[in-house]
């Protein structure tokens, strides 16, 4: 399988951590957000969305959207349950992350580390702390009588909302008021084969490419 995408996005790196940590063989095709290649004819006839990572599946299937494709890879897997309403849980969490979370989290990360916190971003950046803060007040509250998001295993959940808490820092949310995430973060970390998104970037991304702006 192929997946292009740019590992400095959470949302790529959630998708090869899950590999990683599954021993899922996946080539690696970076994609120049700065350059415009997912703005390319190429690109958009992959995913109209202009949106990375896509992953191809060997037979030139093309899936998008970071979720679904943890969902795709985790398949008959630990980190995907068999009980449906165990599911519905995961899924619940998955839907979270991207509605509640990664526009917030994430977009703070954005603006301060890739922008250098300009001063005509500085009210939008203000704009998000509230909801950044109840994204992880959420999770906290969750973590705080469980290990893990959607119950007592690890799930693809968990992965999907690693990506961009643990990286929060980075665009100046504090997590010092969030002791159960910051202990999930550290239970995530003795996982085997487990690298966090900057140790990914100095010595795992499969191109080497040099760092820069990710796409959201």
């Amino acid at each position: 399988m192929r997946l292009y995408g740019d590992l400095r996005s959470g949302n790529c790196y959630k998708v090869w951590l899950l590999a990683r940590y599954l021993a899922i063989p996946l080539e690696w095709v970076h994609v120049d957000i700065a350059a415009g290649e997912t703005r390319t004819p190429a690109f958009l006839a992959m995913n109209p969305n202009g949106k990375i990572p896509v992953l191809q599946l060997e037979d030139g299937t093309l899936l998008c959207e970071s979720n679904a494709i943890l969902y795709l890879l985790a398949q008959g897997s630990p980190l995907w349950p068999s009980d449906p309403l165990a599911q519905a849980r995961v899924l619940q969490w998955l839907f979270f992350e991207q509605y509640s979370h990664e526009p917030y989290v994430a977009v703070s990360r954005f603006i301060v580390l890739y922008l250098g916190r300009p001063a005509d971003q500085e009210a939008r950046l203000l704009s998000l702390r509230e909801p950044a803060r109840k994204a992880l007040a959420v999770m906290e509250c969750q973590l705080a009588g469980h290990e893990w998001l959607s119950g007592d295993t690890m799930t693809i959940a968990d992965i999907a909302l690693y990506a961009y808490t643990h990286v929060a820092e980075e665009g100046e949310l504090s997590l010092d008021p969030f002791p159960a995430v910051r202990g999930w973060l550290a239970r995530m970390g003795q996982q085997p084969l487990h690298r966090t998104l900057n140790q990914a970037l100095a010595g795992e991304h499969p191109t080497g490419q040099a760092r820069s702006a990710p796409h959201f």
